[in-house]
């Protein structure tokens, strides 16, 4: 569990006192007391793999583009079964690359007294991807839901599902390098409440009312057939049909409902490119309020029609801090924003692109935190999952700035806060620049990655720190980017020689004392 006390306090900020974070870009519920695996526990596989029984000097040039992975090598004419990243290896697929999916979804959940607590899914998945190589076979993740048939530009074609979580479709003829077709899944399996690899609740997790659609770092496979990697983004559209009375909330803009025959269709537009763990299809007893900022971006806001108001209270706050948030990181990246708060809980809260979703509650420290997610996350997101930190960093140090501006425990205060950390804690002993797959949540990548943004700030100055984070945001702007990336554009920004901080707070499991 994280530091509690006027030490903790003070790092996170007088709302944050109760709410440490926890997994992904999800940040934990007060209902979640499980504490966190320590890397005694369950020590990173990656941790000092380069540095052998003695640890080079740290103020030598180090390039760390060797920690980056390269693309699953494929075999002749069948794309790869995942995307080369060495934390997750089946997530996304090589060969591929998919510009658009059209998701129709008719889903029936369990009903009220459920015994076991399972929903019924059937799908219809069109995606429009394009080859990136010649293919006989590619592949598709899907996991817990069975392909029933599947179609190229209207023509049925053999599939399997492999591994678990792999469908491998076999297009006739071979798809050539450069061809864009429409690939159509029809599926439908039992739902149920699937599991990561830390065992926090993901992907579609079924509910009495309906479902939580959470799916960091790669559950979007419980759902629909996807390359559930952040590198393969895409744009979507949803059609949700459920019970009447109930209310399906997706990503990016509501394009109206229509009922008939005792179930609702609701209808989204999500036109900004995303990565699947992102989308959502949240399905609940929801009332959705709707208004405009003052920058002029739509938000709809999906709450629970059981919370009582003091759930959402601070969504009122968005607005606001819309305001504060684009004065530092520039406009806001997509085309609406909004909030779901479910009366159920997956244990966190995830930025789901646009709609953050929120277990319970709403708490104004976790607002702010997956608002900035969308600029550093979503808009641009990871290169790998060993990049995690750049993404939790900025959400962290995001709400000590916006503590700040309200008065609060100031920047210098939070970065404090963390240092006064003894350094045999095991907050130390975790390299956050790469954590390993079972320490992608840890607290360090929130914390101790938004200590180092602040010593950056404070060896760079302000000008170039926030240069700095302008320039990338709107270099990788609908992308991704990667540590590598980020440590040359701060060097060439601020003029400065930053590879011994960056071995020191990125790469040592030690607490930095030299930067």
């Amino acid at each position: 569990m994280p530091a509690s006390g006027p030490a903790a306090a003070a790092a996170w900020g007088t709302s944050w006192a109760a709410e440490p974070p926890r997994p992904g870009s999800r940040l934990v519920s007060t209902e979640d007391t499980t504490a966190r695996r320590s890397t005694d526990e369950h020590s990173s596989p990656t941790a000092d793999r380069r540095r052998g029984p003695g640890r080079p000097d740290a103020r030598a040039r180090t390039d760390h583009r060797h920690r980056r992975a390269g693309r699953a090598r494929p075999s002749l004419h069948r794309g790869a079964d995942g995307a080369g990243d060495p934390y997750l290896p089946l997530a996304g697929n090589g060969g591929i690359d998919v510009r658009h999916y059209s998701l129709d979804l008719d889903y029936t959940p369990p009903g009220p007294d459920p015994a076991p607590l399972e929903g019924w899914l059937e799908g219809t998945a069109t995606l429009t991807l394009t080859a990136t190589q010649d293919l006989r076979s590619f592949n598709l993740d899907l996991r817990g839901l069975t392909a029933t048939e599947v179609r190229v530009d209207g023509k049925p074609m053999s599939f399997a599902q492999e591994q678990g979580n792999e469908l491998v479709v076999q297009p006739r003829p071979m798809l050539k390098t450069g061809r864009t077709v429409e690939v159509v899944v029809d599926y439908e399996g039992t739902t149920t409440r699937p599991l990561d690899l830390e065992g926090a609740l993901y992907g579609w997790v079924t509910t009495r009312d309906g479902a939580m659609v959470t799916s960091q770092p790669d559950g979007a496979a419980t759902w629909f057939p996807t390359s559930d990697h952040p590198t393969d983004k895409a744009t979507y559209d949803f059609a949700i049909t459920v019970p009447e009375g109930l209310v399906a909330v997706a990503n990016g803009l509501l394009g109206g409902s229509r009922t008939a025959d005792g179930r609702t269709t609701w209808w989204w537009d999500a036109p900004d490119p995303m990565a699947a763990y992102l989308a959502t299809a949240t399905v609940g007893n929801f009332e959705l309020h709707e208004y405009t900022t003052a920058s002029g971006v739509p938000v709809i806001d999906a709450v629970d029609a059981d919370l009582p108001e003091s759930a959402s209270a601070n969504l009122a706050l968005t607005d606001e801090m819309m305001t504060f948030y684009e004065g530092v990181f520039g406009p806001y990246p997509f085309v609406a924003y909004g909030a779901i708060v479910d009366d159920d809980s997956v244990g966190y809260a995830l930025e789901t692109q646009t709609r953050s979703f929120f277990s319970r509650t709403a708490r104004e420290g976790t607002v702010a935190h997956e608002l900035v997610h969308q600029w550093i996350g979503d808009d641009v997101a990871v290169e790998r999952w060993a990049d995690i930190w750049h993404n939790e960093g900025w959400a962290t140090y995001g709400t000590w700035l916006w503590n700040e501006e309200q008065g609060r425990a100031t920047a210098d205060e939070a970065f404090q806060a963390v240092m006064d950390r003894p350094a045999t804690s095991d907050f130390w002993q975790l390299e956050i620049g790469d954590p390993g797959p079972l320490n992608l949540f840890h607290s360090a990548i929130y914390s101790r990655s938004a200590a180092m943004l602040h010593a950056l700030r404070t060896e760079i100055g302000d000008d170039h720190f926030f240069t700095l984070t302008r320039t990338w945001l709107q270099e990788h702007a609908g992308g991704t980017a990667s540590t590598q990336e980020y440590m040359e554009m701060a060097e060439e920004i601020s003029g400065e020689d930053l590879d011994h901080f960056f071995e020191v707070w990125l790469f040592t499991p030690e607490k930095p004392t030299d930067w």
